[in-house]
């Protein structure tokens, strides 16, 4: 499908926004999330991208930040969390358009790695690399190929391990 575009999300998005997530995961939590990142200021709005068919909001990704902390340091780094496509525009290319488009703002707005939870078949296809073979963890369970990094730059993940910390709202859903 290709009659759609992806761009930022803007105020008026907020309630289709918060519909999408009810109807791709079947209930609200995913929904009230988002809303509790935005009401808390923590996100940028650039990196909360809606895909619009016509008139209407079909598919919204969100790139939170997050750290990955090491006795070494902290270092800045976003999730890939909270992909949502309406039921009926799924299997379309709708979500891989918005991961590719999230990965590209993200990159232009300076960002060095993204971590991201999921399917171990389908983020590799968007460079995303194992995330504990690089020294990275999380604090909860998850299966080792589940868990993968994308280094946005050359050498992003150079020297990078440690634990992920998520927002507080954020790590509730996680763990």
């Amino acid at each position: 499908m290709d009659s759609y575009v992806i761009r930022p999300e803007i105020p008026a998005d907020r309630q289709h926004i918060f519909d999408i997530h009810c109807q791709a995961y079947g209930e609200d939590e995913e929904a009230r999330l988002v809303d509790t990142l935005r009401a808390e200021g923590n996100f940028n709005l650039a990196l909360s991208l809606v895909a619009v068919h016509g008139d209407r909001i079909i598919g919204h990704i969100l790139f939170p930040p997050i750290t990955i902390e090491s006795r070494s340091g902290t270092v800045p780094a976003l999730a890939l969390a909270l992909l949502a496509v309406l039921p009926e525009f799924q299997c379309l290319g709708i979500g891989s358009a918005l991961i590719e488009e999230g990965c590209e703002a993200s990159r232009r707005l300076g960002h060095r790695i993204i971590i991201v939870v999921g399917h171990p078949t389908y983020y590799p296809q968007f460079g995303f690399v194992s995330a504990r073979h690089k020294g990275i963890d999380v604090t909860f369970s998850c299966p080792d190929d589940a868990l993968m990094a994308l280094p946005l730059v050359p050498g992003a993940l150079d020297n990078v391990w440690g634990m992920v910390r998520y927002h507080p709202a954020l790590s509730l859903v996680m763990e």
